[in-house]
C-alpha cells in the first residue's frame, strides 16, 4: 500500500492527459481548467487503494479511477451553475469565467468522456459489472441532486430526508469508488459490498463536515466563501436542525425576510452556536466515521491496508478543506 499522497501523485501525473486538445477549444478548455483545479482526488484514491488492498495492481484500475474523477468534476460544473456558485477550490467557477451555457456543455462532454474512459483497458468480463455500477451510481446522484433542488422550496425538510439526499448526492460516489477498486481486483462479492458500505458511511461523514466548514471554516483554506449555504438558504443539517430547535424564530425570519447578507450569516451562525449545533454535528460525523471503520471488520485485510483506510476515515473528522 502507498500513502494517500503517493496515490494522489500518481493520479495528478495522469489527469492532465484526460482532456483532449481538440477543436473546438472552447469546449475542451473549460474541461482542462476544471481538472487542473486540484482537489483531494479522494474518489480515484479510493479506487486505486482498494484495488491494491485486494492484491490488485493500481495501474490496472487507473483508467477507471480517472473516469470517476472526470465524472465527479462533471457534477461540480453543473452543481455550480444550479447553485450560482462563484468560487470552487479557490478559483472562479467555470460558469463565471465563461458562462452558463459553456459550463453545461463542457460538463456534458465530461460525462461522455468519463463513460468512455471507464471502459478503457477493462477486461471484457468486468465491463458489465463496472458499467452497471457506474450507471446505477450516476442515476442515484441525479436523484439526490433533484431532492436537493426540491428542498429549496420546503421549510419542513427532516434530518432523515436530508441524510438520504446526501447519501444519494455525495456518498454513493465514494461507495462506487471503493466497490470499483474491489471489482477491478476481482474481490469477492461480499468484500465489494462491505467496501461500498465503507465508502457510503465515509461520504456521509464527509458531507456533514462540509456543512460545518461552509459555515465555520477558514475561507482561504476551504477554498470557498464562508456562509454561502446560509446566504442561499441551503437545507443543510445545521439549517434543518435550527429550524426545528430554534424557539426565537430568527432562522425562519432570515429565510422569509432576510437581512443584508453579512448580517444574515452572522445572525444564523449565532443561533447555530447557541443551540450547540457544531458539537452535535461533529458527534454525528464521529458516528459515521466509526460506522465506516466497522465495515472493515468483515474484510480480510493486511495490517497496512486496514491502517490506511482507518486513518483515511479518521481524517474526515478533522479536515479543513
Amino acid at each position: 500500500m502507498l500513502s494517500q499522497s503517493d496515490y494522489q501523485s500518481l493520479i495528478e501525473a495522469e489527469i492532465s492527459h484526460l482532456a483532449p486538445k481538440k477543436h473546438p477549444d472552447s469546449l475542451y478548455e473549460p474541461i482542462r481548467y476544471t481538472l487542473s483545479g486540484g482537489g483531494k482526488r479522494l474518489r480515484p484514491v479510493l479506487v486505486l487503494s482498494v484495488c491494491e488492498a485486494f492484491g490488485g495492481v493500481a495501474a490496472n484500475a487507473m483508467n477507471q479511477a480517472l473516469a470517476l474523477e472526470m465524472f465527479h468534476n462533471f457534477t461540480l460544473l453543473h452543481d455550480d451553475v444550479m447553485d450560482k456558485a462563484d468560487m470552487r477550490r479557490g478559483r472562479v467557477t467555470v460558469h463565471r469565467r465563461w458562462d452558463d451555457r459553456t459550463a453545461i456543455l463542457s460538463g456534458d462532454a465530461m460525462l461522455t468522456l468519463a463513460s468512455q474512459q471507464m471502459m478503457e483497458k477493462c477486461d471484457e468480463d468486468l465491463i458489465g459489472p463496472v458499467l452497471r455500477l457506474f450507471n446505477d451510481t450516476a442515476m442515484k446522484i441525479y436523484e439526490g441532486q433533484q431532492l436537493d433542488l426540491d428542498f429549496e422550496n420546503r421549510m419542513d425538510v427532516t434530518v432523515e430526508e436530508y441524510l438520504e439526499m446526501i447519501r444519494l448526492k455525495t456518498s454513493v460516489l465514494l461507495g462506487c469508488a471503493c466497490a470499483l477498486g474491489a471489482i477491478m481486483a476481482r474481490a469477492d462479492r461480499q468484500d465489494v459490498e462491505a467496501f461500498y458500505r465503507y465508502g457510503e458511511a465515509l461520504g456521509l461523514a464527509f458531507q456533514l463536515q462540509d456543512d460545518l466548514l461552509d459555515t465555520f471554516g477558514d475561507p482561504i483554506v476551504f477554498g470557498k466563501e464562508i456562509g454561502g449555504d446560509i446566504a442561499n438558504d441551503k437545507k443543510t443539517w445545521l439549517l434543518i436542525k435550527s429550524l426545528s430547535d430554534d424557539t426565537t424564530g430568527v432562522v425562519r425570519q432570515e429565510i422569509l425576510h432576510p437581512s443584508e447578507t453579512a448580517e444574515k450569516i452572522d445572525r444564523v451562525k449565532q443561533v447555530y452556536l447557541a443551540l450547540g449545533l457544531p458539537e452535535k454535528c461533529r458527534s454525528l460525523i464521529d458516528l459515521y466515521v466509526e460506522k465506516a471503520i466497522a465495515e472493515l471488520n468483515s474484510v480480510k485485510l493486511s495490517h497496512p491496508a486496514r491502517d490506511f483506510f482507518v486513518q483515511l476515515a479518521d481524517r474526515t473528522r478533522t479536515r479543513t478543506h
